[in-house]
């Protein structure tokens, strides 16, 4: 099936995406790998140590989650030319994508990052969940830990920022819930790294701030892989 010409326009390396008046950057192309080499998500780098990056957000501990509900960071998925924020990060993300006229796509790969899998994605009533958005840094985590004090035009930004979001195993990240990296990690260790880093990148670019216990977890990931650079923002 051909591929509409408004979603070709979206899902270019570098493009900018105007999402309620804000400006986003997609970075990068759909994930590459194979059975035997590791999992990889469509990351350039901005040449900043994860570490170093670390070391600069603020410690805190979480604020209340009173006033918290997914409407704080808008209704849903934001829309540009036609297409939402779910089918670009989809189209992203998966290889050999099938995208029909109203830009949704309907059939593609996904390399998961989480588990490590392939999953053939179908969408479907019953199918559809099998490939969920995630936000990396869960949005109720986010909350709690400085996004309260964004206005609701960054919110949105956040909720829809490429950065943020993966193509991954619905399973696994309605186990992951609003966990950040003290309680939840992927299962496919070798994207931990690449994962923690998005987080810290996430957090930067917003100013938001991670727990002590949190900060610990990262500490013990980076731990592995010292020379791991943020992805772009």
């Amino acid at each position: 099936m051909a591929e509409p010409y408004r979603i070709r326009r979206i899902i270019t390396v570098g493009l900018f995406l105007v999402i309620i008046g804000v400006v986003i950057v997609v970075t990068g192309s759909s994930p590459q790998t194979s059975s035997s080499t590791q999992v990889t998500t469509p990351d350039t780098h901005n040449g900043q140590l994860a570490t170093s990056a670390l070391d600069g957000l603020p410690v805190k501990g979480r604020a209340p989650k009173t006033d918290y509900s997914r409407e704080q960071f808008g209704a849903g998925w934001a829309t540009i030319q036609g297409c939402d924020t779910r089918n670009i990060i989809l189209h992203r993300d998966m290889t050999d994508t099938q995208v029909d006229e109203a830009c949704h796509v309907i059939a593609g790969l996904l390399r998961d990052p989480y588990t490590g899998k392939d999953i053939q994605f179908v969408r479907g009533s019953g199918t559809s969940d099998d490939v969920q958005i995630d936000h990396v840094v869960a949005l109720s985590d986010a909350w709690q830990k400085g996004a309260q004090l964004l206005s609701r035009e960054m919110r949105v930004e956040l909720a829809n920022d490429p950065l943020e979001l993966l193509a991954v195993d619905g399973p696994a990240n309605q186990q992951k819930s609003d966990g950040d990296a003290a309680t939840w990690l992927p299962a496919y260790k070798p994207f931990r790294c690449q994962y923690v880093a998005r987080q810290i990148s996430v957090k930067q670019k917003y100013g938001l701030w991670v727990t002590e216990a949190e900060r610990d977890a990262i500490i013990n990931v980076l731990s592995s892989c010292p020379s791991q650079r943020l992805p772009a923002q």
